[in-house]
């Protein structure tokens, strides 16, 4: 599917500037599309909206259709009545400019459940149908998720195949038993989701009012602990006690000597096959409610993923085995049609995922970062590139432009030197121009980038586990011409909406 000709920012909701200790739904949120229209930016990209998990990664979400409760905007509950003022007194702990997850969890956390309590013994009548209609609405995934979150807090977050066994092996008579024991604990679980969905969609209606498009993540892999993988054991390739027989990762590559071992279960494809990948493209369907393209992270997972024995330590000793290929995606399209999805296609790319890719007409990624100190055959130089593609200067995964130009080889500088005559003084500025005079229909740049960051300011770095996903900016840090000089690329390179003449 082509792209409109635009560009756009990357940042996460939790980066935002707030009151709470992390970025949320608030008027920050909503301050920042103001500010994307005014830098004639049509595309807001973010990282996946699920909870986070080991090691505070979106991409361990404990499921792969709940929202993350902690970027719930408290004072949008505080001004319905279910939390104080009192309540939302900032803890000074959070005048850090990074996120303190471990303050910023139990805090927010806490006023939620505030919150749940005032509405469950004082909302209007109005407001219970409502949540009583998205409990209805939802009841698919959420009665599997509130129970299986109130069950992981009954156990202290034990591991699910650790929990008396009638309940790890979903005997029905201990789930009902259950259900009713937990009944006030699964009702916070689910107030959590409505807050998240009602807020969550009011900003989106908000963007697109505005012409921003929300391009969302969806991680092709869930993790172990999660109610995906407890309420849908056979989907996954577990033992007889629900522990993993393998998990998912990549071999030896650009940011790791011994792989990347993520740590996620497989999918015993197999399985969905016979259900007609039903989990799947329920998957896809909640992800479009929520935003209006999705990127499918390690695409190339479908075509062959590394399977790694779950007793290795690292990533090494892992094999390529085949995925679904395009029977999961010909299921999708039979049941939700045509749908804007970008590939990402990074890393080991064989024939057979460039292929699967172009099938659908998804759009791949390309990366400036990677492009520099080889031949003009590159695919990442901007002269390969294609017109169903989306130009990034580096991803969430990547140092910023600023760092990555630090530690650059001198090969990579002579090339982008030669490439790009003048470039090094504003690296940054050098490759978001790059990047927007791309052929390709879409470019993205990360918020970092935009103000010039170094390496102190880096999203993530792929196999350290922690100190990661905790980057946050401040308004302070955005001048006027910021804005002004991406919105003269996006009129320079055309892609602030305008068609060609003639």
């Amino acid at each position: 599917m082509r792209f409109p000709r635009a560009s756009g920012v990357l940042l996460h909701p939790t980066s935002l500037p707030g009151p709470h200790g992390s970025g949320d739904l608030g008027d920050g949120a909503y301050h920042f599309i103001d500010w994307l229209v005014g830098a004639g930016q049509r595309l807001w990209q973010i990282l996946p909206l699920g909870g986070i998990g080991a090691g505070h990664s979106p991409y361990m979400s404990s499921s792969a259709f709940a929202g993350n409760l902690l970027l719930i905007d408290l004072i949008e509950l505080g001004r319905r009545g279910w939390l104080t003022p009192d309540d939302l007194r900032p803890d000074p702990a959070f005048l850090d400019a990074r996120v303190r997850f471990e303050a910023v969890i139990p805090w927010r956390m806490e006023r939620l459940a505030r919150a749940a309590a005032r509405f469950a013994t004082e909302g209007r009548v109005d407001e219970r149908e409502r949540f009583a209609a998205f409990c209805e609405q939802h009841a698919d995934w959420l009665d599997d998720y509130a129970l299986f979150m109130a069950l992981a807090d009954e156990h202290h977050q034990q591991a699910w195949c650790e929990w008396p066994a009638p309940l790890a092996a979903r005997d029905p008579v201990a789930l009902a038993q259950a259900r009713e024991r937990l009944a006030p604990r699964i009702a916070f679980w689910r107030f959590g989701q409505w807050c998240f969905f009602r807020q969550w969609h009011a900003l989106r209606a908000y963007a697109n009012e505005r012409g921003v498009k929300i391009i969302g993540d969806a991680p092709i892999f869930v993790a172990w602990q999660s109610a995906d993988v407890w309420s849908h054991q056979d989907l996954f390739e577990l033992d007889a006690h629900g522990r993993p027989l393998a998990v998912a990762g990549v071999p030896p590559d650009f940011f790791s000597e011994t792989g990347q071992r993520w740590g996620n279960p497989l999918y015993r494809w197999a399985a969905h096959a016979r259900q007609g990948y039903a989990w799947w493209v329920e998957r896809v369907r909640r992800t479009f409610e929520l935003v209006d393209i999705v990127r499918i992270d390690h695409f190339r997972g479908f075509a062959a993923c590394w399977r790694i024995p779950a007793s290795e330590p690292t990533a090494i000793n892992g094999e390529w085995v085949a995925g679904p290929g395009a029977a999961l995606f010909d299921a999708v399209a039979q049941a939700l049609g045509p749908l804007p999805i970008i590939a990402e296609d990074l890393g080991i790319i064989t024939p057979d995922v460039v292929s699967l890719r172009r099938r659908f007409d998804f759009p791949g990624m390309r990366v400036l970062h990677f492009a520099w100190g080889g031949d003009s055959g590159n695919t990442f130089l901007p002269h390969n590139h294609e017109a169903d593609a989306v130009v990034y200067a580096g991803t969430h995964d990547n140092d910023t432009t600023v760092g990555w130009w630090a530690g650059a080889s001198q090969a990579e500088r002579h090339h982008l030197r030669e490439y790009l005559p003048g470039a090094g003084h504003e690296i940054h500025w050098d490759l978001i121009r790059a990047a927007c005079a791309s052929v390709a229909d879409t470019a993205v740049h990360p918020m970092q980038d935009v103000l010039g960051l170094d390496s102190a300011h880096r999203m993530n770095f792929p196999g350290l586990a922690e100190g990661c996903w905790e980057w946050r900016f401040s308004w302070e840090q955005v001048a006027p011409w910021h804005a002004q000089r991406l919105a003269a690329l996006c009129r320079l390179y055309r892609r602030d909406g305008t068609l060609l003449q003639g």
